[in-house]
């Protein structure tokens, strides 16, 4: 979470000098060739299977749609309230963990996931003074998002993680070019800009695979605590680098969303060990 929130500061930095399309291509096309590389020869021969996967293609779909609306969001919104209104990303996988993989997910979870979305509408606050619009492009993301990572879990076991992120960057660098296409052509990057993009595909790279694996073989709604902490991370950044101040109700909000994620981890290592315990039948 701390690799996507300095990718995040990143690529809203590029975004002011570059076009988006052109921020997503390469972006794309970096993250894939990083993966395309390291992942080895059996690694490579997924990625051309991935192609004939509808799963795999499913999911590159997903990943089209969110970075068509998350990348838009943060060149138009302040990465403190992006990162926010990202927060409702874990309660839509845990609703979409129980009702199409099966996991339980018991009231007193549902409660503190329940309180943790409050927190993010005391945020936003839809509706009143400092609402920002560009933010419902966030709400997409969020489902899109939640699509992806519980397509992920059907994703054929025998095809390498690594392969997996490589389509999940292609497909971003695919709608990059579609940008481009649209908006009429891109800019030639400063030496500057091109060392941030090389930072941001860096930090995009090893946050990416952590998060593709970690969903793989982790129960989904178990892994949504860890995605809170990206509103940390980019509210520092955002204050440290961006001039954000989050007034108090923000604040007041994240401090609920933080304790209901808290709460959440807890209460799963509880059941873990319950299970663990438990004699076989």
């Amino acid at each position: 979470m701390a690799a996507f929130a300095v990718e995040d500061a990143l690529v809203k930095d590029l975004t002011t000098r570059l076009p988006l399309g052109e921020v997503m291509l390469l972006l794309g096309l970096g993250g894939a060739a990083v993966f395309f590389a390291i992942i080895g020869d059996t690694g490579r021969r997924g990625v051309l299977r991935g192609f004939r996967s509808g799963t795999v293609m499913l999911r590159n779909l997903a990943e089209c749609i969110s970075g068509a609306t998350f990348i838009p969001a943060l060149a138009l919104v302040p990465i403190s309230t992006v990162a926010a209104v990202f927060q409702a990303t874990p309660l839509a996988i845990t609703a979409a963990a129980a009702l199409f993989l099966g996991e339980t997910v018991g009231w007193r979870r549902w409660t503190a996931v329940t309180l943790g979305f409050f927190g993010v509408l005391m945020i936003i606050r839809p509706g009143l003074e400092g609402f920002e619009p560009a933010a419902a492009l966030v709400l997409v993301t969020v489902i899109s998002i939640a699509f992806r990572d519980i397509i992920t879990r059907k994703v054929p076991a025998d095809l390498p993680s690594g392969a997996v992120a490589c389509h999940g960057f292609l497909a971003v660098a695919v709608i990059g070019l579609g940008f481009l296409a649209v908006s009429g052509g891109g800019a030639l990057p400063s030496l500057p800009d091109l060392g941030r993009m090389a930072a941001a595909v860096a930090a995009g790279t090893s946050g990416y695979y952590a998060i593709v694996a970690a969903m793989r073989i982790g129960d989904a709604s178990a892994l949504m605590p860890y995605r809170y902490s990206r509103l940390i991370f980019s509210m520092v950044i955002g204050m440290a680098f961006f001039a954000e101040h989050p007034d108090a109700p923000t604040l007041a909000g994240a401090a609920l969303i933080l304790g209901a994620a808290f709460y959440t981890y807890q209460r799963e290592r509880r059941l873990s060990r319950g299970r663990a315990a438990a004699p076989a039948e």
